[in-house]
């Protein structure tokens, strides 16, 4: 079986019992090529996590058109001969110094089309595409226990790290509990709250607050990240991707009253409707000002924020790695629960 996906051709694959299959390399995507690929995405997430919420065609739409100023994305859409989308594969090329070696994968297969080939041909394609672009490691997340799962348990991949998803719902949560954290008094620390970029006064605090992130704070699991180069550019450049997508990006910082350093912070991002599930991004505190309960006031105060401002958002979504034992006490003595685990595969491709 040989695929070989070139920009605005059909790939034909035929191969002993299974379905004859096309493969479209999506250099430019059409309104119908991403409705196909929204209908192929909903209905996998349907089938595999029944009960959580799907995205809308636009934030779809927006999430694979939106260009990234530090990576870019190969977009491929399988069909039957019928012509029905089938399987989607998405695959992200970092190129800045320091992550071109990493390329990450997202793979969907509809349900009514699975153990045809789809999903297979789809990873060989972007597989023989990380190797093509120089890549040494291909990374990918899948729900414990879903055929995603077990898909990945047959190829070459290796386990690296599983995530503990952890959900708390507005209306179960204790009100009164959230508010005395956020409420807590912290001698020497402000809070300070924004929306998108960070103010020109903090910006560069911020960047080095970012470039802590993960320094002693919890696991690195067996996926090299790479060097993430954080300054006031990313992080300009990182907020206007959310904004672009019409998604909210919001910041809460503790700032030290010694020097007007960012001491941590805790990054939510709303969907663009402004409704639903909020995603938990980034919590850190910087290493030398662990240990006077940032962690929890700042994410206290999130919540709180979210809660009066707005209504349309019912819960909050975060994820954790079990042997993160301090973000995890905080996740829970805030009342998440949790709901899913995940594990996060490679796939080296060269030493």
């Amino acid at each position: 079986m040989t695929v070989a996906a070139i920009p605005g051709t059909l790939c034909q694959v035929s191969s002993g019992g299974i379905l004859p299959l096309h493969i479209d390399l999506l250099t430019d995507p059409t309104g119908a090529q991403l409705r196909d690929w929204h209908q192929v995405l909903t209905a996998a997430l349907g089938h595999d996590l029944p009960g959580d919420p799907v995205p809308s065609s636009d934030d779809v739409s927006a999430q694979l058109t939106t260009p990234s100023a530090h990576s870019r994305k190969l977009l491929w859409l399988a069909r039957n001969t019928a012509g029905a989308p089938v399987g989607t594969a998405a695959l992200r090329l970092f190129d800045e110094p320091g992550r071109s070696h990493l390329a990450a994968l997202e793979l969907y297969s509809h349900p009514a089309h699975r153990r045809l080939g789809a999903g297979s041909l789809l990873l060989d394609t972007a597989v023989g595409a990380a190797r093509d672009n120089g890549r040494r490691s291909l990374v990918t997340r899948t729900t414990v226990g879903t055929p995603g799962d077990r898909f990945l348990a047959t190829r070459a991949f290796t386990p690296a790290l599983k995530l503990t998803w952890r959900r708390l719902r507005f209306d179960s949560m204790d009100t009164a509990a959230i508010g005395a954290f956020a409420g807590e008094q912290h001698h020497g620390y402000r809070l300070e709250t924004w929306e998108g970029v960070a103010p020109e006064a903090l910006i560069d605090g911020f960047a080095l607050a970012k470039r802590a992130m993960g320094v002693g704070a919890g696991p690195a699991g067996g996926i090299p990240p790479g060097h993430v180069p954080w300054n006031a550019e990313r992080v300009r450049s990182a907020s206007e991707i959310f904004a672009k997508r019409g998604e909210q990006l919001i910041t809460v910082a503790a700032i030290s009253e010694a020097d007007g350093s960012v001491a941590g912070y805790t990054e939510l991002v709303v969907p663009a409707d402004g409704s639903g599930r909020a995603l938990q991004y980034d919590t850190a505190v910087v290493p030398g000002h662990r240990g006077h309960g940032l962690g929890r006031w700042m994410k206290a105060s999130m919540i709180q924020r979210i809660t009066s401002e707005l209504p349309g958002v019912t819960e909050i979504e975060t994820d954790n790695a079990d042997d993160n034992r301090h973000m995890v006490a905080i996740n829970t003595g805030l009342g998440f629960v949790p709901v899913r685990q995940t594990v996060e595969y490679q796939l080296r491709l060269a030493e």
